[in-house]
């Protein structure tokens, strides 16, 4: 076994899974991504509520209401300005391209899904393949910020290494059937030992695998 493939197994062994799979409106599951982004979940949780409850999340409501209003009422995610803008294009992007439907994209296999949404407004990799891995259950890994930050800190991949090459590092080390599993692990792990700022390695179940506190490279 790597020293890849036995992270990941350490991984899946210290947590237990509390999530559940989401399988719903497509649409409602990217506004949500969008809002997740650099925020808690808290925040985008709320931020989605009173956008759903001021506005409503769909394409047609979100094309048409005023951005200034659909910003008031994501507020609490952060970014508001900029987010307000996003969805609203996205919004009226997904109505002329697909009627207001964008399941169809997910059915499709995942190199050509991928591709296809990212060409929506304010879509990137990690906003496709968190919807593909979320919606679609494709076999995929998205890679967000604290993924990053541990796969660079493990030395799983090169310190400057691209989104993808970190995404593929880590689908090789893992069972395609766990996928979901080691994405929302690797959050949770992320934010609660491997930290941006003052990272707990002191009683880290993957310290001995682990190069940072050290200061050491491990091949």
């Amino acid at each position: 076994m790597s020293r890849a493939e036995e992270i990941i197994a350490r991984l899946l062994e210290h947590y237990e899974r509390r999530w559940r799979p989401r399988r719903g409106d497509p649409f409602r599951s990217l506004v949500r991504i969008i809002l997740s982004q650099n925020t808690s979940y808290r925040n985008e949780a709320a931020a989605y509520e009173q956008l759903e409850r001021v506005i409503g999340v769909t394409p047609e409501a979100l094309a048409e209401a005023p951005v200034e209003r659909i910003a008031e009422a994501i507020r609490p995610a952060g970014m508001h300005n900029q987010r307000s803008r996003t969805l609203k294009r996205v919004a009226a992007a997904v109505l002329e391209r697909y009627g207001g439907d964008i399941a169809p994209i997910l059915s499709k296999p995942y190199p050509e899904a991928r591709l296809e949404l990212m060409e929506l407004p304010g879509v990137g990799q990690k906003t496709a393949d968190v919807l593909l891995m979320f919606d679609a259950g494709k076999a995929v890994i998205p890679v967000d910020r604290h993924i990053d930050r541990i796969a660079k800190r493990l030395q799983l991949v090169p310190p400057k290494a691209a989104y993808d090459e970190v995404r593929r590092a880590l689908e090789a080390a893992a069972d395609p059937d766990r996928y979901e599993d080691v994405h929302v692990l690797l959050i949770r792990f992320g934010r609660e030992v491997c930290r941006a700022q003052r990272p707990r390695c002191d009683g880290c179940f993957l310290g001995d695998l682990c190069p940072y506190p050290r200061g050491e490279r491990i091949n």
